[in-house]
């Protein structure tokens, strides 16, 4: 089976997903169990995700967001990626560090907003902090226990072909530890959406999703609300698929580290 035929495949069943599950809301919102005002129709939402996307409300808001989560998440990965492979590599640097990311890591993200609003302010800077916070841990120990699960194996026999510093490191371990990476990349990007909406919410920035959100609850336009749960179901969809995916074919898959899934 080609690749372009899994692909295929993959993307038929994600459809039949979404459909189904578009099939049941629509089913529920039509029942009357809720308000048409609460849980508003398909095409009601979709009306409403049109009109925010023809006047540019909808792109500045899901920008705004969507940067937010960039910029916290390149910052995160600044940090996580090569402070996982530093601790995995050197006992002293892992002793030093993982006290204080056991003592972190248990903190929501979110309970951290009220004290960066008093440190730093409503606005940008408070929630890329945000985001940040909750991206690196995921990247840091990811990254950490692929570090250490790479074969010993595959050390000693690439050491005694002659590979070694730079060789070793980029030919053998990252490739080893490259399905670890990969799964914190994607776990710290799910957690940076949780993250960033959260913390939208509550600093109450003047632009994206999350400030949407909570201003459309407010009103009881349920039929905002959704579109722009809809607009981060989306961005979501398509970092997850063409972003990480196309990441993963280009190296766990291309090395050989994971099988591709059949069916």
């Amino acid at each position: 089976m080609t690749p372009a035929t899994v692909r295929t495949r993959s993307a038929g069943r994600a459809a039949v997903t979404i459909i189904g599950a578009l099939a049941i809301y629509e089913v529920v919102a039509r029942a009357g169990i809720f308000p048409a005002a609460l849980l508003p129709t398909i095409p009601a939402v979709v009306k409403t995700l049109w009109t925010m996307l023809a006047d540019g409300t909808m792109v500045k808001h899901a920008m705004s967001t969507l940067l937010r989560v960039l910029f916290g998440f390149s910052l995160a990965a600044a940090l996580g990626l090569p402070l996982g492979i530093l601790m995995a590599r050197f006992r002293p640097v892992e002793q030093f560090f993982m006290p204080l990311v056991s003592v972190l890591m248990p903190i929501p993200s979110l309970a951290w907003v009220p004290v960066f609003i008093l440190w730093f302010g409503l606005g940008n800077t408070t929630t890329v902090l945000v985001v940040f916070y909750a991206a690196t841990f995921p990247m840091l120990l990811n990254t950490w226990s692929g570090v250490r699960s790479v074969n010993p194996l595959w050390l000693r026999a690439a050491s005694a072909m002659g590979a070694s510093g730079q060789s070793l490191f980029w030919k053998v371990i990252i490739p080893g530890a490259s399905p670890f990476i990969i799964t914190g990349l994607r776990q710290a990007f799910l957690r940076s959406w949780v993250a960033v909406v959260g913390a939208e919410i509550i600093a109450a920035s003047a632009w994206g999703l999350g400030w949407v959100i909570f201003d459309a609850k407010e009103f009881l336009n349920a039929d905002i609300m959704m579109a722009s749960l809809a607009v981060i179901g989306i961005i979501g969809f398509f970092f997850e698929r063409v972003v990480f995916g196309t990441a993963e074919r280009a190296t766990i898959l291309k090395w050989g580290m994971v099988r591709a899934a059949r069916g």
